[in-house]
């Protein structure tokens, strides 16, 4: 890395700015992802909440229903933005806030190509690949979403690379589970609107009930690999995963509970109210 900026210099109140920015952008879109991480203890919030706000711009450029914005043109953006973060993490220095705040933390925490680069891999593909194969399906969530599980176990284990090594295989379930949820949710949205199949052969027209299952059976291994792990995670982030495994585990019977034709029409969520008991659970130290 460049000496430009080293990893462990103090904040400046640019840096202070660039992470209040990246709070607001997760302020204004996240809904379960929001409910959990409140539980982080600091520095690692705010750490996750930079994380997840590059996600999000990403994940945005490439979703966003905007008609006057081209493959062509989200291309070209994702691009820039994956330079500009491979640079900011380099330098330490970005104009754009959300990649300065994850720049932080890149470089305060180890996060480098290794990781960036399937991430960026996988948006590029929902630009280009409309239906998937067992491989294919393989490489994009690892590249969208085990790999962030990665990213913020190295914000949790802060520098133990002992611990990470350990604790690598179930945080990379974690992030599959969490995918897999939201393929399954985001269904009909995925199909009608973005013309994407994530599952192989998944036909929503014909998609049932034992198919749902069959799913569900694969996100719930995911599930309980991840779950095992959880204790050994470091008291300022245990809770959190906690409480985000919890309402995903509520998420994946919510879906086992609801008939395949409806998953087809309509988002299946988990009310406020069951969200509010998993947090009490696990504030209680009871299983969410």
């Amino acid at each position: 890395m460049s000496t430009l900026r080293p990893p462990d210099a103090p904040g400046t109140h640019y840096d202070r700015v660039a992470q209040r920015s990246a709070r607001t952008v997760i302020a204004g879109y996240s809904t379960s992802f929001g409910w959990a991480v409140r539980l982080l203890e600091e520095p690692v919030r705010t750490h996750v909440r930079s994380i997840y706000a590059l996600v999000r711009v990403a994940d945005e450029t490439v979703d966003d229903p905007d008609p006057l914005l081209p493959n062509t043109l989200r291309a070209q953006m994702l691009d820039d933005l994956a330079a500009e973060t491979a640079r900011a993490v380099q330098r330490g220095r970005s104009t754009n806030l959300v990649v300065q705040a994850f720049a932080i933390t890149a470089r305060r925490h180890g996060i480098g190509p290794e990781l960036l680069d399937p991430f960026f891999a996988s948006m590029r593909a929902d630009l280009a690949v409309s239906e998937h194969d067992q491989a294919s399906l393989q490489e994009y969530v690892h590249g969208s979403a085990e790999v962030v599980g990665l990213m913020c176990l190295r914000v949790f284990v802060a520098g133990d690379d002992a611990a990470f090594a350990r604790l690598r295989e179930p945080a990379q379930s974690l992030g599959a589970a969490f995918q897999k949820v939201n393929f399954l949710r985001d269904l009909a949205e995925d199909h009608d609107q973005l013309g994407r199949a994530y599952f192989p052969g998944l036909d929503p027209e014909s998609f049932s009930d034992a198919h749902r299952d069959q799913l569900l059976d694969d996100i719930d291994a995911d599930l309980d690999r991840a779950a095992a792990a959880i204790p050994h995670l470091p008291g300022g982030s245990r809770r959190a995963v906690a409480a985000a495994h919890g309402l995903y585990s509520a998420l994946s019977r919510r879906l086992r509970a609801t008939p395949a034709a409806e998953i087809r029409r309509t988002r299946v969520r988990v009310p406020d109210h069951e969200k509010a008991q998993i947090l009490a659970r696990v504030l209680l130290g009871r299983r969410a």
